[in-house]
């Protein structure tokens, strides 16, 4: 059984993809700060694997703390989560985002090279296109950025291309993924972030169980069919599904694969509001607020790449991505805790 070290795998997605590993027979080491994810995620991915799981609280810029997890178990390929992923916070403290998440990387990746481990799965973003010229948005679209968070992700991507090319001994998936929503089916694992919530499904089912007042939807004068800002909503289960699929192909020595992770359907801020109020049988309040500093209007896959190269196609729909969402707050109307 190959070992997957998991860095932030205690996250959102971290979480998902832990279980989806499992069923596909890898054994994941989960690594987390928790800075932004609790450890409560971790047990309760152990109820619904009925197994125990191996968990090292740490961080990634702590090389010490990996090189001892590294010593202890041997290690096939890393996924990398580990990242602060607010666009608004990260406007407001680029030194930090820079610092957690370039150096953040770049210390992981000295560590794996020393122990010879050079398979790596890194998470991006769709935020390294910036402000698309067209869509959907194909791999080899233009690159650009509007916010810290996606220049993190952009320049990270430049020096994963660049260590491929100086040794061709890495195997690395850089997976450019859409917006991830919904939860595990069974409820019992979601989206649970510190604080305000910054993405817009978390804030959504915190408003239908009465924990926030009311939405505030940033823009409502974007060129679409509504006015409201466009997405490529993915369910956290289909993504966690590709970064297995993303696993299997970097053990096959594939060198660089660079893909997006969507469903190559956009659609609209009220459509998804539109769409919890029907699964939730009543109307969820919202309020047009001005548009977000580093926001844009429209944004979806071309995901024609990613069917080829890994097999990935996303079978689940915007409703049941607004019922695992809501059926996880419902059940945790305090989250984790």
């Amino acid at each position: 059984m190959k070992n997957i070290l998991v860095a932030g795998g205690a996250g959102y997605i971290g979480s998902h993809t832990v279980i989806e590993l499992i069923n596909a027979g890898y054994n994941p080491i989960i690594v987390d700060n928790l800075s932004n994810s609790k450890e409560e995620s971790i047990k309760r991915v152990e109820g619904i694997v009925n197994k125990s799981l191996t968990f090292y609280k740490a961080d990634v810029l702590d090389k010490d703390a990996m090189r001892k997890i590294f010593t202890t178990h041997s290690i096939d390929a890393v996924i990398n989560f580990a990242g602060f992923k607010a666009v608004g916070e990260s406007c407001q403290k680029p030194i930090e985002y820079y610092h957690n998440n370039i150096g953040g990387l770049i210390a992981l990746v000295e560590v794996m090279r020393e122990f010879n481990c050079k398979n790596l799965v890194f998470s991006s973003s769709a935020t390294v296109y910036g402000d698309p010229e067209s869509v959907p948005i194909k791999e080899d679209a233009k690159l650009s950025t509007t916010n810290p968070y996606g220049s993190t992700k952009l320049f990270i991507e430049y020096i994963l291309k660049d260590i491929c090319k100086a040794d061709s001994s890495w195997n690395v998936a850089i997976l450019r993924y859409f917006n991830p929503v919904g939860a595990h089916e069974s409820g019992l694992i979601g989206e649970d972030p510190n604080g305000i919530p910054n993405n817009l499904c978390p804030y959504i089912t915190k408003v239908a169980v009465g924990k926030l007042e009311c939405l505030n939807i940033f823009g409502n004068d974007y060129d679409t069919k509504d006015g409201t800002g466009v997405r490529d909503f993915i369910h956290v289960v289909d993504l966690s599904k590709g970064h297995v699929l993303a696993v299997n192909k970097i053990l096959e020595n594939s060198g660089l694969v660079i893909v997006n992770l969507g469903t190559g359907t956009g659609y609209s801020v009220l459509e998804m509001v539109n769409t919890f109020s029907k699964v939730l049988g009543k109307e969820i309040p919202y309020k047009f607020a001005p548009r977000r500093p580093g926001d844009i209007g429209t944004c979806y896959a071309d995901t024609t790449k990613a069917q080829e190269v890994l097999g990935f196609k996303a079978t689940k729909t915007l409703e049941d991505m607004c019922r695992d969402a809501l059926n996880f707050q419902l059940k945790n109307p305090n989250g984790y805790n």
